[in-house]
């Protein structure tokens, strides 16, 4: 499967495996649920660097999510593809903001906002955080918007073993978000989001 082919599901699966000693595996899912990609974030790591790559032997490198600031809470998050160089775009976190309830900024290829992702409740964003119970009768969904409409929804489905979230690019009829943008959001969601649970 080439990697244009990797980036054009409508719906995709990410699952992260919770409980690990040293860093975090995220496998990405086709609809049929063969694995597109897989990453491998490092442990202990005062940067956030995560490599992504077409599978599990590592030997391609497809896109990489970094920042450049060290414990930052409302990094920003540059999404590349290293198989052309080119940025895809990038995304920042409101720190302060989502102490509350989860929100980004998506930014495009020329550094410009052009959307964000917002959790989905207010109320249940607070629940969420005041009680561990509630994080896992309430799972968090998240709704990106790209250049004022709907792109992609993310809905977590909490196991207390593994991290699951479904990504869906349906709602985006018009083609607007780079998929590599989308499912780097995903992992993001899970890797910094997920932590707070």
């Amino acid at each position: 499967m080439d990697l244009a082919e990797r980036y054009a599901f409508p719906t995709y699966l990410l699952r992260q495996k919770v409980f690990k000693l040293f860093g975090e595996d995220f496998h990405i899912f086709d609809p049929d649920g063969n694995v597109v990609l897989y990453s491998k974030q490092k442990a202990f790591k005062v940067k956030e660097d995560i490599r992504v790559y077409a599978d599990e032997s590592m030997a391609q490198e497809v896109l990489t999510i970094r920042t450049q600031s060290i414990f930052d809470i409302s990094g920003t998050y540059g999404v590349v593809d290293p198989t052309t160089g080119e940025t895809v775009g990038a995304l920042k976190r409101h720190g302060f903001k989502s102490m509350i309830k989860d929100q980004w900024t998506l930014y495009d290829d020329r550094g410009e906002e052009a959307g964000q992702i917002i959790e989905d409740s207010t109320f249940k964003a607070l629940v969420r955080r005041a009680h561990d119970i509630a994080s896992a009768l309430m799972p968090q969904a998240y709704h990106a918007t790209w250049q004022g409409q709907p792109a992609a929804v993310f809905k977590q489905n909490f196991n207390p073993f593994v991290r699951k979230i479904a990504i869906d690019f349906t709602p985006d009829t018009g083609n607007r978000l780079d998929p590599r943008l989308g499912l780097a959001a995903a992992i993001l969601l899970c890797a910094i989001e997920g932590k707070q649970n």
